[in-house]
């Protein structure tokens, strides 16, 4: 007879009586999913066990082979429970690298191996190929809108405040002699259109009078751009007492100029009222906030500068005090083009504009016009952290910037060891686009200090390495180097190809380093600490830009260090700072007082001791130092640190100072001392601008062509850089595409790529943010254009996949890596994000403990998958064919059945 609770059972239908209320009787619970590893009834291996598996291991998720407890079963369970082998090996070795006792070699051998597990897991997500379920490593979302931006063309700024109070009274700035020239760009042509407010006569000069006046000069001109006005109050002012936050009274209203342009039209402002300007970049108040101080130089035509509204620790000669974008860490090194615009590297660990970064920390080069308006920026895209130490302009335009680089950079490119620092010169052309980029990295630790342009063209870069630089020779601890490179190009639309000439490398067997460097006609320059003595070298680059020693000069111990080299009227100039009385130059101008001192020496050009060698101490009684230097018009421009009392806390009061002097006579010719917010005031570098300063300050306006707008390219307004990439999966199960980012791409092109790698499955568009209440639309505002990414109505959408490391653009791109798909209708594929991103890492306590906390939650959304996959739960209507493994289990279910009625 058929054994009909055998029968039943075969279709997960318990056997036995059935009461009245359908329970049955005299039967054991039948299961329908089979037990998976988590269950209580599994025996759990030891951590440590784990661990030694995990280590020896060459894969971490291994799907088993035999079959699982319950015959018949979905192919996803064994899928699933093999992902969660390989995140419970995770987690242990996440949790063992923080436990006490473990030796840094085990900690290297764990933190390689956890990063080749979880690129493991990652690449088993994208070809498990789950039937009924779908897993992706990202998130989950109906929509994805990058964080990453292009900045919209302006038609409109707003300057600082340039009037407090009663829009009634007369502006103080604007009185006396005002004379300027507003130059507006069209398609016929340029209209010159002079300003002189002498033309209003005895009218009162209040702000809306001036502006009346001068939009009459521009309506005569038929012209369409306009002048405004703004109210431009800062954030409610407070200070803080102990415990205890107090805020100020309100502070008068503030009024700015507004530019109002058209797309049609540019503008430039132009005046013969000029004279010098001197920009010092500065650390201000406990909280370090960086910011642009703009000082007028004595002489020329320019009216004094008043003090300008809403600025702190003001001293007589400073034109404006500007913020800095939130982001910038730190600034090292600044300089002044030919138009007149500065540029400035910075390390930054928050882009400007809340672009995303792709490591920790990047580089930043930004242009500022000389109203200190930010107008370009341009970063990196470093994959881990880097470093901005020089930069220099060429007479051309084009701007190079070195430092240091940890992690990939340059996709496709060979990094000795990604976990130490590389040097890099990165060079600009005029307009800020990238031109070519070199990293070269020894075995050991190394970073670029110092960059120069020769006068042939050839970039020269100078640093210090751990260890022999590729095609050099070591000579114990830190080194000093020099190298150049050539570029070329193919033809005008092939990329710039840099190649290195033969380095140098010098020093001691003790530790040496180069801090500055110059290029004058064939003479190369550079100056550092080699064994604690400040130490120049002097080369002469041969017919293929080698570098050849042609003489050394040994100046005695540092005590300090070296700031600056530069060449004027034939001799070179170096600062720094010491606390040596006795430098060996024959002559010194001005004694040193005892402590630390900045001192400047002028010496022969061939280095050779001469007697009119001149020695130049400059501080008080306290400690005196050197951020930055600069040689104008043969004087000696250095800003720093000034009369610190020796051994004084870090949080006691720390003035700044701007000092010019005549290096050979020794004579302080203009001076000035400031004590920044909180009284802390740290300079950082400093740049000197030909008539930079001018009578547009007290408007707020900049010299030259105002600039609306920057490049459009996604290379240049991101970090991302030629060669990222990342993946799109249609949500179809379809191969999944690459999407290469190429120098050219914009977001419309970048769009249109996502679309198509998406099989249709998405749409992208391009968004500009909205204006948030009181927001001014300018360039300094932040509105920006982004993508916005959504499934296709109809679409099951599509996955987004990140890129290798050190070439991810999904990062650079602001993006999660995920799914973006309409939200599920009953009986559609149920998808689960494990939100696990590929960038978790064992760095430090803090990341472990974040990466621990997400490899947990990675493992609760297994969980929940499973319990997705049991009979009853919601699941897709079955269409087409079925799969093998059911289409097999009812073959057996037949030929049972033909067996027992047989």
């Amino acid at each position: 007879m058929i054994n009909n609770s055998y029968l039943l059972g075969l279709y997960g239908v318990p056997g036995g009586a059935t009461n009245a209320s359908g329970v049955t009787s005299g039967a054991k619970p039948v299961r329908t999913q089979p037990t998976p590893p988590w269950d209580v009834s599994v025996k759990a291996s030891r951590p440590d066990a784990v661990v030694r598996a995990a280590l020896a291991a060459r894969q971490l998720v291994t799907v088993d082979s035999g079959r699982l407890d319950l015959p018949g079963a979905s192919p996803d369970y064994r899928k699933l429970f093999a992902l969660y082998q390989g995140l419970t090996s995770l987690t242990a070795l996440a949790t063992r690298v923080d436990e006490s006792g473990v030796s840094e070699t085990e900690a290297a051998r764990i933190r390689q191996r956890f990063a080749s597990g979880i690129a493991e897991v990652g690449a088993y997500l994208q070809t498990a190929g789950f039937e009924d379920i779908r897993m992706v490593q990202g998130v989950s979302s109906t929509s994805a809108k990058t964080s990453a931006g292009v900045a919209r063309d302006a038609t409109r700024i707003v300057t600082r405040p340039v009037h407090d109070g009663d829009l009634a009274s007369s502006v103080a700035g604007l009185e006396g002699p005002v004379v300027f020239d507003i130059t507006i760009g069209t398609v016929g042509g340029d209209i010159a259109v002079p300003i002189d407010l002498a033309g209003m006569g005895a009218q009162t000069r209040t702000l809306d009078n001036v502006i009346t006046f001068i939009n009459g000069k521009l309506t005569d001109a038929g012209v369409a751009t306009r002048i405004g006005r703004e109210k431009v109050n800062g954030a409610p002012r407070t200070i803080q007492l102990g415990a205890k936050t107090i805020t100020l009274p309100a502070q008068a209203d503030q009024w700015g100029l507004v530019l109002q342009g058209t797309s049609a039209e540019s503008v430039r402002f132009t005046t013969s009222q000029t004279s010098d300007a001197v920009y010092v970049v500065q650390a201000s108040g406990s909280a370090g906030a960086n910011e642009l101080l703009k000082f007028q130089s004595d002489g020329g035509a320019a009216p004094e500068p008043l003090e300008p509204s809403g600025q702190t620790g003001w001293v007589a000669g400073r034109a404006s005090q500007t913020a800095l974008p939130k982001g910038v860490e730190t600034v090292r090194a600044s300089a002044v083009a030919a138009d007149g615009s500065l540029w400035i590297v910075a390390d930054i660990e928050g882009a400007p504009g809340s672009q995303p970064l792709k490591g920790e920390r990047d580089v930043a080069l930004m242009k500022l016009d000389p109203a200190g308006r930010v107008v370009a920026t341009r970063m990196l895209g470093a994959s881990d952290e880097a470093s901005g130490y020089a930069i220099a302009i060429a007479a051309d335009g084009r701007v190079a910037v070195a430092g240091s680089v940890t992690g990939d950079l340059e996709p496709g490119a060979r990094v000795v060891d990604a976990n130490l620092s590389d040097s890099f010169v990165t060079v600009f052309d005029g307009a800020g686009e990238e031109l070519w980029t070199q990293r070269r990295g020894a075995r050991a630790a190394d970073e670029a200090t110092a960059v120069s342009f020769g006068a042939d063209g050839r970039v020269y870069v100078a640093g210090r390495s751990r260890s022999a630089m590729p095609g050099a020779s070591g000579l114990g601890g830190w080194d000093g180097y020099l190298q150049g490179f050539s570029a070329t190009q193919a033809h005008s639309l092939a990329p710039f190809t840099a190649t290195p000439v033969s380095i140098s490398q010098f020093g001691t067997v003790g530790d040496d380093s180069v801090r500055a460097m110059t290029v004058d006609g064939s003479s190369i320059y550079t100056a550092g600490v080699e064994s604690g003595r400040v130490v120049l070298r002097h080369y002469t680059p041969d017919g293929d830009g080698a570098p050849s020693l042609a003489a050394v000069r040994d100046l005695g111990a540092a005590s300090g260090d070296v700031t600056g080299i530069a060449v004027s009227a034939g001799r070179v100039v170096l600062t720094g700072t010491t606390r040596n009385p006795a430098l060996d130059i024959a002559t010194v101008n001005t004694a040193h007082s005892g402590s630390s001192d900045a001192y400047v020496a002028v010496l022969e050009a061939d280095l050779s001791p001469a007697a009119a060698d001149r020695l130049t101490y400059f501080g008080g009684a306290g400690d005196d130092s050197v951020a930055d230097m600069k040689v104008h018009g043969g004087k000696v421009w250095i800003t720093g640190i000034a009369d610190r009392p020796a051994g004084a806390p870090e949080d006691d009061p720390r003035q700044g100072y701007l000092t010019r002097l005549d290096p050979l006579t020794g004579a302080v010719e203009w001076t000035r001392t400031w004590p920044g917010a909180d009284q802390q005031a740290s300079p950082l570098s400093l740049a000197v601008s030909s008539g930079g300063a001018s009578v547009l300050d007290r408007l707020g306006l900049p010299q030259g062509l105002v600039s609306m707008g920057d490049s459009k390219a996604l290379t240049a307004a991101t970090a991302l850089r030629p060669g990222d990439r990342f993946y799109v999966s249609p949500a179809d199960g379809s191969r999944r595409r690459t999407v290469t980012i190429e120098a050219a791409d914009t977001l419309q092109t970048l769009a249109r790529k996502i679309e198509q790698a998406s099989s249709g499955q998405l749409r992208v568009t391009v968004v500009t943010d909205a204006l948030k209440t009181g927001e001014l639309e300018d360039m300094n505002s932040g509105r920006m254009q982004r993508l916005s990414i959504v499934p296709r109505e109809g679409r099951a959408g599509a996955v987004l996949t990140s890129g290798e490391t050190g070439r991810d653009a999904l990062a650079a791109l602001g993006l999660s890596p995920g799914i973006v798909s309409p939200t599920p209708k009953a009986g559609e594929l149920k998808t689960f994000a494990m939100a696990l991103p590929p960038t978790l890492s064992l760095a430090g306590a803090d990341q472990i403990k974040s990466t621990v906390e997400a490899l947990r939650a990675a493992v609760r959304v297994v969980r929940d998958a499973y319990k997705a996959l049991a009979p009853g739960s919601s699941r897709p209507a079955v269409t087409g064919a079925a799969p093998a493994y059911l289409t097999a289990q009812l073959a057996n279910y037949q030929a049972a059945l033909a067996r027992l009625s047989a």
